[in-house]
């Protein structure tokens, strides 16, 4: 899928600190929050990362949908990435603030979007989230630009009321450019037999996004891409530093994939 300029991209995660106006937030400034953004990148670019997403990983409890500051400290970060980034740049914004993503994403010229709920309904620990595929689609032939959206099907951290099967279905004829199929959580293993499920509902590009692991990899091989971002980290931990060497590990291990057919 375009934007990515190979077979099976390998997507990392910048995950943010909390933002500004967020429970989390203790006022450090944008300063360094940019700068840890960077260093992300430099460690995932570094290691050989077919992309990243741009996320407000730390601004937990979600709003439903993302307060004015929050989008406004995102499209500086992000801003910023894109101009300084040679793979191409995702945003996604938590909790489903896809409007805000893909205007974001329009303002600094980043190739694409996450949208964790487009289509139907999620009961998630911010209550029930409905999807708006016809706004988003709206919004982006309003904004003349090819961003493309990445839309999740039974999104993490939330239970739905359709089967997989169903879901992929409604997520296709809604017209992303591409599904996601995740485990229960972050960093929660993908099963396999949810990517086959949906795999036989579309002809759509469909992302594992979450749980991927080398040892692990081989049983995503009909994945269209990976989107990764605990196993990269310091033993595992959501929480930690970006580690150099998981990244190449997986890269290599996504490329030798790649290689195989």
């Amino acid at each position: 899928m375009k934007p990515f300029l190979c077979e099976k991209p390998l997507v990392g995660m910048i995950h943010l600190p909390p933002l500004p106006g967020s429970y989390g937030y203790t006022g450090e400034g944008m300063g360094m929050i940019m700068e840890k953004a960077r260093r992300d990148l430099d460690v995932l670019e570094s290691g050989g990362v077919d992309g990243v997403i741009v996320e407000n990983f730390g601004d937990a409890p979600f709003a439903k949908y993302a307060p004015k500051e929050t989008v406004s400290a995102m499209t500086v970060v992000v801003s910023d990435i894109v101009r300084v980034a040679k793979v191409p740049v995702g945003v996604n914004v938590l909790r489903n603030d896809g409007i805000a993503a893909l205007a974001i994403a329009a303002a600094t010229g980043a190739a694409f979007v996450r949208v964790n709920v487009f289509c139907g309904v999620a009961f998630t620990d911010q209550g029930t989230i409905e999807g708006n595929a016809r706004e988003l689609l709206d919004l982006r032939k309003r904004l003349k630009c090819d961003v493309k959206i990445l839309a999740d099907v039974h999104v993490k951290h939330a239970a739905h009321l359709t089967t997989i099967e169903e879901a992929a279905l409604d997520a296709d004829r809604n017209r992303p450019d591409g599904l996601i199929v995740s485990g229960i959580g972050t960093g929660k293993r993908t099963p396999p037999e949810n990517l086959a499920k949906v795999k036989q509902m579309t002809n759509l590009p469909v992302f594992v996004g979450s749980g991927v692991r080398i040892d692990n990899l081989s049983t995503y091989h009909a994945a269209d891409g990976f989107i990764v971002g605990t196993v990269l980290k310091e033993g595992g931990r959501v929480d930690a530093s970006i580690d150099p060497d998981q990244v190449r590990a997986m890269a290599n291990a996504v490329a030798e994939l790649r290689s195989e057919g």
